[in-house]
């Protein structure tokens, strides 16, 4: 939860509000003409504008030599595709989030949180040949021609849905807005499957032009399937539905007809025995993202087992037993395994001030309540209960408690329930999550230490011994399925005692 960032589909928004018919372009990827509303000059434009935006919403990864080394395989790789004449830009940015996409024009982005489960520079090429593939076969551009007569919120997730998709809080904490852009994101979902199938067709082509074996993509397609395989454990375990709402990997195609795809795509190129391909690159790989972050960082909060630490603004919180944590740009939500109830935590509006009685007006809009002085851990708070109308007119009863933060931020806690019910049944636990906000304390701070990832050895006790050397072991989930997932052993098997395995220890 980091302080609060100018949104980024109101600049989309403006920068993508094409008009007119369109033009005749020649598909440089296919050869045919096709009628756009953004030709290549417009692309670029598009392009760099909004670069600007998603550095701004999500940070560019500050390591310098981590970004040289991926635009170093990413021009490789964009000197061998259709477009080599355009400027291109390769991105690492600070998000755990698994992703990677492409603006129109040349800009390639992937996550901090994708680049940790792949295992080789083959795999990094794979994801980048895809990206770039999205931009040679002008994806952007067409899909922005497809839905230039529906709505400009449609038409920005169009061409950024991946990344508005990966923002954060889902759930109780999602905002209107954020409704109308999970109605676009499924519109371009069932339009964009065809141009993640060919892109994975021209990543394949793009790593053997520069002599990575294009069998790599099947690894980078089975990186997205253990992913999609753990979350669904996750949820069993924790006795809620799998998602399959509107995340990245529900914009693409099924993975198991992925891996079917890209498997028989890669059967028709020779293979690696005939000598036409360089080796993985796994150690330079490993070497690459050595102390790489791994997870939350400390500038938007971590999450430690049932704990909510945030060293940059000085304050934690703790989740009942069972309950998980979702943090967003804004907002984090508490929520009980099924979503039938939850904590959500913001920061107050800065219009309002300090000012708790005008915050509660201008966050909540009540239509009658009362508020009563409290302190919470030792900070001043005003509680609230009242009613407020919903959207649909009816009276809601609300509950909520400003709280003044350290280092002069004032938040705002509300308990959220289903129904009546729903609150009744959880409300002592809400009343527990509400009463656990604090200053950040001592054993916070010793808690609040950043993980990375490190280059380890595979021990001969096998994942137990890898487990007892990872910060993973005090997450408050099991370690070794997250391990096996991280060095993509999460179907089974391990490797040999003394290979080159990944793994995740607090930073001194």
């Amino acid at each position: 939860m980091s302080r609060i960032r100018p949104t980024l589909l109101a600049t989309l928004v403006i920068s993508l509000a094409l008009t007119g018919c369109g033009t005749q372009v020649r598909n440089p990827v296919t050869g045919q003409l096709q009628r756009t509303v953004m030709d290549e000059k417009q692309e670029v434009a598009t392009g760099s504008k909004n670069h600007q935006e998603i550095l701004k919403e999500y940070g560019q990864y500050p390591d310098a030599k981590l970004q040289a080394y991926v635009n170093e395989v990413g021009q490789k790789l964009a000197k061998q595709s259709h477009r080599a004449e355009l400027t291109w830009h390769f991105t690492v940015l600070d998000s755990p989030v698994i992703n990677a996409f492409a603006l129109p024009g040349g800009y390639v982005y992937i996550t901090r949180g994708l680049m940790a489960y792949l295992d080789s520079e083959a795999d990094l090429a794979g994801v980048l040949g895809h990206e770039i593939g999205h931009v040679t076969a002008r994806h952007g551009a067409q899909q922005a021609t497809q839905q230039q007569t529906a709505s400009i919120g449609v038409l920005a997730a169009s061409v950024l849905g991946a990344v508005l998709e990966a923002k954060g809080v889902s759930g109780a904490g999602r905002m209107a807005s954020d409704v109308s852009q999970s109605v676009a994101s499924g519109l371009i979902a069932s339009h964009s499957r065809e141009h993640e199938t060919e892109a994975d067709r021209l990543g394949a082509e793009y790593l053997a032009r520069s002599r990575y074996n294009p069998a790599n993509m099947v690894d980078v397609i089975q990186v997205l399937k253990n992913q999609e395989s753990h979350a669904a454990d996750q949820a069993r375990a924790q006795g809620r539905q799998a998602s399959g709402g509107n995340d990245w990997l529900a914009t693409h195609p099924s993975n198991d007809k992925r891996l079917q795809d890209i498997r028989e795509v890669a059967a028709r190129y020779p293979g690696p025995d005939q000598g036409r391909y360089a080796d993985d690159g796994r150690q330079r790989y490993l070497a690459a993202i050595q102390d790489m972050a791994f997870g939350d960082s400390p500038e938007q909060g971590l999450v430690r087992g049932a704990h909510f630490l945030h060293p940059g603004l000085g304050i934690a919180l703790t989740a009942p037993p069972g309950w998980r944590i979702q943090n967003g740009a804004d907002t984090l939500t508490v929520a009980t395994a099924d979503g039938n109830a939850a904590l959500v935590m913001k920061l107050a509006p800065a219009s309002a001030g300090r000012d708790h009685a005008r915050i509660i007006q201008q966050a909540l809009q009540p239509t009658a309540g009362r508020t009563q002085p409290s302190q919470l851990n030792g900070l001043n708070a005003t509680r609230f209960m009242g009613q407020r109308r919903n959207s649909q007119g009816q009276v809601q009863e609300v509950q909520a408690t400003v709280v003044d933060g350290p280092k002069g931020q004032v938040y705002l806690l509300v308990p959220m329930a289903r129904n009546a019910q729903a609150y009744s049944v959880n409300g002592q636990a809400l009343a527990a999550a509400e009463g656990s906000f604090r200053p950040l304390g001592p054993a916070d701070q010793a808690l609040a230490k950043p993980w990375v990832v490190v280059k380890d050895t595979f021990p001969k006790t096998g994942w137990s011994g890898l487990v007892a050397r990872s910060a993973l072991a005090g997450s408050g989930s099991p370690a070794e399925p997250a391990l096996r997932l991280l060095n993509g052993y999460y179907g089974g098997g391990e490797p040999q005692v003394g290979a080159s395995v990944k793994n995740v220890v607090a930073k001194p």
